[in-house]
């Protein structure tokens, strides 16, 4: 079902809520599952989280994950090292056109039983969990900091840990950071110098409870419908803080370049469009914090700056090409848009063409990205419910936030 948006405005000094962070519950989740004394409090109800618990504790052999592509490789590192355990793990249509062989293979080195039962280097995969020893291994990182983090995870259990090479440039690294630090939180002592990790074995872990931090990505798109507003406009998010371990975190200091001041007051933060003079062109490397280049790349065309976004490689494996849709998108705007394979530059707009169909690609940032526009010009978003990757709870979020023009 799609959804159509008339021209809205926001309302004024009103407060949301956001569910929690959808990388740090899933991090959590397998953490738990291998030292069940973990608590956890505010987990995501995001699909995707949803996907992850299920997985965890599957009532049948085969685990569908859909389009979860962090669910699929975090699943992949654990039920190889699940002794005894065998499952198969498979996915949407679009999920056996994501690449898996770096982690596969990196497992397989260490000594895992893991076959693909359709194309090589994709899922569906069959798993036969052993006892891994570990070791050292060394493994390109310039493709996803999920094959990390999943090795990460679950190289406590091996018996000689793991000691990691990572080769190339580190995309995203601050999800490799919030992995790195939620392992020295529960007490395992990993260590990471000069692009080498190492986590040691470690059977045991003292009792703790985590509050997972309310999800920045899901507050990007609210940074973008005020940065698309009147001056004076504002809005408060709860139970924000100054610190994070999330990597779009930054968005708060990328949105100051398009007049969006961002006051942290303790338990909330309130974002306030302070002006409408901006550069006219705005570029940035988003190597570490690919997720918010959708929207950032949509507040550029609707604010009429010329924009360059830079270090978007993994954006053309995620849950569509999102280079290739963000071009598709803008251009039936009225945009100039130019993409390469780990680039996007969008040219000046005078104009926004009203009453677009957005197609969303089955891509859930594709339809929160682009739904801020409604404060420009009328727009529709279509198949409206694939927000519930990540955000279950968007449209009533952003109807309780805006009115009528």
């Amino acid at each position: 079902m799609n959804i159509h948006l008339e021209k809205k405005r926001i309302k004024k000094h009103l407060t949301l809520s956001l569910g929690g962070s959808k990388s740090q519950t899933n991090r959590l989740l397998l953490l738990q599952r291998i030292f069940p004394i973990l608590q956890i409090d505010n987990l995501s109800d995001a699909n995707d989280a949803i996907l992850m618990r299920q997985g965890l504790y599957p009532l049948e052999e085969e685990i569908n994950v859909g389009d979860a592509g962090t669910v699929m490789r975090f699943l992949t590192a654990y039920y190889a090292c699940a002794q005894e355990q065998k499952v198969i793990l498979t996915g949407s249509e679009r999920m056996q056109e994501r690449p898996i062989a770096i982690l596969v293979e990196a497992l397989i080195t260490l000594g895992a039983s893991i076959t693909y039962l359709g194309k090589e280097g994709f899922p569906p995969l069959r798993i036969e969990g052993r006892k891994i020893q570990g070791g050292e291994l060394s493994i390109k990182a310039d493709v996803s900091s999920q094959y990390i983090s999943a090795l990460l995870m679950v190289a406590p259990t091996f018996s000689q840990g793991l000691t990691l090479h990572l080769q190339g440039d580190i995309t995203s690294f601050p999800y490799l950071t919030m992995t790195l630090s939620l392992l020295n939180e529960i007490g395992i002592a990993a260590t990471f110098d000069e692009n080498t990790i190492y986590v040691p074995p470690t059977s045991y872990v003292s009792p703790k409870r985590f509050v997972v931090e309310p999800d920045w990505s899901s507050a990007s798109y609210f940074y973008s419908l005020i940065a698309l507003s009147e001056p004076g406009t504002n809005l408060f998010l709860a139970n924000y803080t100054e610190k994070s371990l999330q990597g779009d975190r930054v968005v708060a200091d990328i949105y100051q370049n398009f007049g969006v001041k961002t006051l942290f007051l303790g338990d909330k933060i309130q974002l306030i469009k302070e002006r409408t003079e901006v550069s006219p062109i705005f570029s940035y490397n988003l190597m570490d914090a690919p997720d918010i280049a959708q929207t950032i790349a949509v507040t550029c065309f609707g604010l009429g700056i010329e924009c360059f976004l830079s270090g978007l490689k993994t954006l053309k494996i995620k849950e569509t090409d999102r280079l290739f849709a963000l071009k598709e998108e803008l251009t039936k705007l009225s945009a100039q848009v130019s993409i390469s394979d780990s680039e996007l530059w969008i040219g000046v707009s005078s104009k926004i063409t009203p009453n677009v169909a957005i197609h969303t690609y089955g891509d859930h940032r594709m339809a929160m990205a682009f739904a801020p526009l409604c404060l420009k010009v009328p727009i529709t978003i279509t198949n409206k419910a694939v927000v519930e990757k990540s955000f279950p709870n968007f449209w009533e979020d952003l109807d309780y936030i805006t009115q009528p023009f």
